[in-house]
Order: structure tokens, then sequence, then C-alpha cells
């Protein structure tokens, strides 16, 4: 019966978390507090039905969680919007997290009087920042934040957590291991970078060569495909010595860019699996939380996280963003968007299982430090960004708002509607049109066979005396012969 007593407190769990995200878009409060409270009431300290004290699990399912949410935050990412702020981006996510793990460790070791190295230990596992829950908040109180803004906050959210996880694990080393030095750390550093990066695209195109290729009889083969490629990923580049949490988002940045066949459906299936890694590891950690520890580092959370809303992360935010590359106001929304998540809680695992001293402390202030970011700035976004005035109204329920379908914003004013005939010498006769690798301002919007109209789509083959109505922009006309002639 203990498999069955398993499975029901799952589903019960699940379904409640459920519940409780569509409560939390009503009251105003990030889903992922409530998922945490779900979490804390089943364990021992709460009703007691559950009792779970697994570090090892805890740190095993946060590590699956992160790798499976940062492939979906790549390849649910539109390339066109974060084009513009890429650069601002990438400073906020490596600068950014060192100078806000340097200024937090520097207070920690001020009014805890830790060890230097513990102390700045506390402050690389809450360096990193998760805008998961800030849009759920905007989307309840029906607030956007303008696009630029909005783009470079999911951007560095999803992109920060490698150098965070760096800077976590490579304290932890120099801290047992008496011979590491500053200059091996920097080596580890670059070799985990560049071969995330470069490993990441690689591993990005075999994912799109096998999507576009295998031909799978079963549609519902291909999540399965990517399910385990992210592992795959995840695992062979972390063995070679690089970062397999970068390396994993920028695979799904290559599989968004990319022509891929069921480009739709495979996100929305990751979303899901987001979501589904998200609840489940909040869950767990809430299990692992200890409220009555808790609350006796009450006031030392409080003072830190303060100091991490109103000083670290606005230091790091002014110091990595161009002067007058953005706006004072913009800077002062980006400052107080730094909200504490799921990586930080996943992080504090980390000098658990290594048995660093302090490593239970470093825990719990983490724990609250999170609980208060996301209660505090969580909650309050919408009013700060009224305030700054940087908010634009959210579209309305039922819009459609993807890239892909968007033709109404004023970006197709010069596609033009073009009829092809295919000859039958055509190179692009017996082709898929994914197999056509057209620019993305070259859209196929219908083919005429035999009389009938077929609505094509990635897998559609191209036949001789085929009738091609596309939409092309103006641009683009001279690149319509040679790809289909």
């Amino acid at each position: 019966m203990i498999t069955e007593k398993i499975f029901l407190e799952v589903s019960i769990l699940l379904v409640l978390s459920i519940f409780s995200s569509k409560a939390s878009l009503k009251l105003g409060i990030p889903s992922l507090i409530l998922f945490l409270i779900l979490g804390v009431l089943a364990g021992k300290e709460g009703l007691g039905f559950i009792d779970f004290q697994s570090t090892f699990a805890a740190q095993f399912l946060g590590i699956l969680a992160l790798v499976y949410i940062l492939f979906s935050g790549g390849y649910n990412t539109i390339w066109d919007n974060i084009r513009p702020i890429f650069g601002k981006g990438i400073l906020l996510s490596t600068v950014g997290v060192f100078v806000t793990a340097i200024a937090t460790g520097a207070f920690v070791y001020f009014i805890l009087r830790l060890p230097v190295l513990e102390s700045l230990l506390l402050g690389a596992v809450v360096s990193s920042t998760d805008a998961a829950a800030v849009f759920s908040i905007l989307k309840s109180k029906n607030v956007g934040l303008k696009k630029s803004l909005g783009s470079l906050l999911e951007m560095e959210s999803a992109s920060n957590d490698p150098m965070a996880v760096f800077l976590t694990i490579g304290l932890i080393q120099i801290i047992q291991q008496s011979n590491a030095s500053t200059f091996k750390l920097i080596l580890m550093f670059v070799q985990q970078m560049a071969f995330g990066l470069i490993l990441g695209y690689f591993f990005g195109r075999l994912i799109v060569l096998g999507i576009n290729h295998l031909k799978l009889e079963y549609k519902g083969l291909y999540p399965v495909f990517t399910i385990s490629s992210v592992l795959f990923v995840y695992s062979v580049v972390t063995y070679l010595g690089g970062s397999g949490f970068l390396a994993v988002y920028v695979a799904g940045l290559v599989c968004s860019y990319s022509n891929s066949l069921h480009k739709k459906s495979l996100r929305q299936f990751h979303v899901g699996i987001s979501w589904l890694m998200q609840i489940s590891m909040f869950i767990v950690l809430g299990l692992l939380m200890s409220p009555s520890q808790t609350v006796q580092i009450i006031w030392i959370g409080l003072a830190i996280a303060a100091f991490l809303m109103f000083v670290a992360r606005p230091l790091s935010v002014f110091i990595s963003l161009p002067t007058k590359a953005i706006s004072f106001k913009a800077k002062t929304l980006i400052s107080w968007v730094g909200l504490r998540g799921a990586a930080p809680i996943i992080l504090a695992t980390f000098p658990l299982m290594a048995e660093v001293q302090g490593a239970q402390l470093i825990f719990d202030v983490v724990f609250f430090i999170v609980l208060t970011s996301i209660l505090l700035q969580g909650t309050t976004i919408g009013v700060v960004a009224k305030w700054l005035k940087l908010e634009e109204a959210a579209p309305p329920p039922g819009s459609i708002t993807t890239d892909e379908t968007a033709i109404s914003d004023g970006r197709h004013h010069d596609m033009k509607m073009l009829e092809l005939s295919i000859p039958e010498y055509s190179k692009s006769v017996g082709k898929e049109v994914i197999e056509l690798n057209f620019p993305k301002n070259i859209l196929i919007v219908l083919i005429v066979r035999d009389g009938k109209y077929i609505v094509p789509s990635g897998e559609t083959e191209i036949f001789a005396n085929d009738k091609i109505l596309m939409l092309v922009h103006q641009d683009s006309l001279h690149e319509v012969e040679p790809l289909l002639i």
C-alpha cells in the first residue's frame, strides 16, 4: 500500500497546486508562494502526513527541474524580441550576478561574522533572479511591462542561473580544497561558459535536425525525443566540464530560432513540463523547510533580504548597464524586479550536500530571503511599474500575442502576395516545406494542387505543378525564384 499512498499524496498536492495557481491570479500572490505553503502544510511541521528529510532528493529534483525550466525558457523565447537587448541581458546575467554575490557576501560577513568564503557563498547562492512570479502577478492585474523591459527581464532570469551555479560550486571547491586557487577558478569559469555556449549550440542544431528528419510515425514521440535530448545535453556537457545549465538554455534558444516541425505543440508541451517541474520542486522544498528554524533567524533574514533588495540588486543593475543605454526609471524598475525564487533554494542545497560549515544557516536564511522577496517585491511590481510610468496594458484574454501569428502589429506592411507555379524540374519538388529553409520573411500561405486547397505545414511535400500562394517581404522578392525554381 506504500506505492498507492505515495501516488495519492502526490496527486492531491498537484491538484491543489493547480487550484492554488488559479487562486494566485485573483489574489495577486505569486503561485510559487502557495506551492511552498502546500509543501510546508504537508510536511513534518504542518499536518505531518509526509515525512520528507532527504536533501539529496531535493537537490536531485531541483537540478532536474532547473534543467527543464531553462530549456523551456530558451525554447519559448522569441529571438526577434531579445536581439535588441541581448548585450544588456548578458551583462545583467554575468556582471550583475557577480556584483550581487560580492556585495551581499560582504554584508553577510559584516552582520554574521561568518568566515569570508562562507559569507561569499551565501551571496552567490542568492545572486540569481526568477522572473516567473513577476509576470503572473502582472497578468492577474492586467498590467504589462514595455516590450523591451519585459524581454530583458525574461532573458536575464533565464540566463543568469549558470553564473550563480558556477560561483556557488567554485566557492565550495575553494572552501573544501586548500590548494584551490583564484586562477583555477577563472579557468574553470572560462571552460564552463565556453563549453556551455559551443556545445549548447551544437546540440541545439542536432535536436532541430532530429525533429525535422526523423519522420516519426507518431507525433507523440517528438516530445519524448526532446525530453531525452535535454537530459542528454545537460549530462554530456557537464561530464565534459562545461555548464550544463547554460548548454540547455542555449539549445532551447537554437530550437526556438530554427525552422522546425511541430514547434508550436512542442513549445506548449515544454511549458507544461516547466510548470510541473516548478510545482514539484517548490512542494518538495516546502516539505524540506522547517518553519521553527526559520523563525529563529527572522531578523537576520530580514536584514539580508532588505540589503539585497535595496542595495545589492540596484548596485548590480546600475554597474552592469551602460549609463546612456537605458533610462534611470527603467534601471529602477529592473532593480525592483530582482525576485529570488527557484534557483537560490536549489543552490542552497549544495552546501548542505557538501557539508560546508554553516550550511544549515545558509539554507534557512536563503529560504527566508526567497519568501520575503516574492511576497514584498512580487506583490508590488505592478504598483512600481505604474508609478514609474513604464507599464502598458496587457493584451486581453484570448488575444493573439505570439510572434508566429502576429500580422497586424505593423511589421508586415511591406509584405506582398505572390503566386508561383512549380515546374517539374524544380529542385523543390519532393521536398518538405521545412527543408526549403525559407527566410522568416517568406511565408507559404496556401498550396493549390489538382483543384484542392492545402494549408501547408512544415511537413507538407512540394509536388510538380503545385500553385503556391506566398506572403513575401519586398526586400526578399529576389530570393523566391532561386529557392523554388
